[in-house]
């Protein structure tokens, strides 16, 4: 650990020497954290894996932090991940675990055992709004011709998303086919572990659509692999303007799925502390916006007393939702 002095950078040092062994240190000028190891519960390609990979990113590349190192643990729709950040709480103190509106609707259906009290809430960080899309050779270009396609074929014309039945991308699709008037749990769809695997399966034409974040629309879309037909935003989002909202081609559906990061149960309170200042301090520099709009996100930060506010509020808001739509 660099020694800071003078002032605030002695205290600074005194608050880091104390949380060394849970894996945050302060280091020179700048530099907030000395390094965070991210934890994503899901395969590369995914938006876990995106906002984890752009949020280190940028606290790195403005300094903030000294180094990130990614580690991507698939399974059980991120309940492997969650399990083993709590069963080895103590020697996962150096490492956050990004996650996002799945880890409620998992909990609630009863995916995994745990829920976001069993951790150390830090941060949400960024708002992802949802999206479908069709491979870029797909005769379908828009809402009207894949719900005429799937009046045509219900059973062949599968939608596919990079979460369990009943997930997130599950209920953002259950929601675009009730705001178009069909049953929203008659639709065949058709789960993958990550979202790469489900891009594999739009491309070798095992579904129809997919089902997916926005900002994993966007670097699709720009390379060329997949069409935007419908996105969860009320206006079009500056990122990729050429997408249509689901509400200009008379869906009224609407979704944003907030993103943010956990810690093991335990964490001291002076490494928390660290964690959310990093985080806090992020949103005013340069790298993190040209992140931001790179994937078309939206700010959405709580940190907490507020954070377990908002997840608490969203917990009764998805749990009213799934119970319409059939999913509880």
């Amino acid at each position: 650990m660099t020694i800071l002095t003078l002032g605030r950078r002695a205290l600074i040092a005194a608050v880091a020497a104390t949380s060394l062994a849970g894996g945050a240190a302060f280091a020179a000028d700048d530099t907030v954290v000395d390094s965070i190891h991210f934890l994503i519960p899901g395969g590369a390609g995914g938006g876990w894996d995106g906002t984890a990979r752009g949020t280190g990113e940028a606290l790195t590349e403005s300094g903030l932090v000294g180094q990130a190192s990614y580690e991507n643990m698939s399974g059980g729709g991120g309940g492997k991940a969650i399990g083993y950040l709590i069963e080895n709480a103590e020697s996962n103190h150096g490492t956050l675990m990004v996650n996002s509106t799945p880890i409620v609707i998992r909990s609630l259906t009863g995916v995994f055992p745990q829920n976001f009290r069993d951790l150390t809430l830090v941060a949400s960080t960024i708002g992802d709004y949802a999206a479908l899309v069709v491979d870029k050779d797909s005769p379908i270009n828009n809402m009207d011709d894949l719900l005429a396609a799937y009046r045509a074929d219900p059973s062949g014309t599968a939608i596919g998303g990079g979460s369990v039945p009943g997930g997130m991308d599950h209920i953002v699709a259950a929601m675009v086919m009730e705001s178009a008037g069909e049953d929203p749990t008659a639709f065949k769809y058709i789960p993958y572990d990550a979202g790469g695997k489900a891009m594999a399966a739009l491309l070798s034409g095992e579904i129809a659509a997919l089902s997916t974040g926005f900002s994993e629309a966007i670097d699709l879309a720009n390379a060329d692999e997949v069409k935007i037909i419908g996105v969860t935003a009320d206006e079009r989002v500056e990122a990729f303007p050429d997408a249509p909202t689901m509400k200009e081609q008379g869906l009224d559906t609407n979704f944003v799925n907030w993103r943010g990061f956990f810690a093991a149960p335990g964490l001291p309170a002076e490494t928390l502390a660290v964690y959310q200042d990093a985080i806090n301090k992020m949103y005013d520099t340069a790298e993190w916006e040209e992140v931001r709009a790179r994937n078309g996100w939206v700010n959405i930060h709580h940190s907490g007393d507020e954070f377990k506010s908002f997840l608490e509020n969203q917990e009764q808001q998805i749990g009213d939702l799934m119970k319409k739509l059939g999913f509880m």
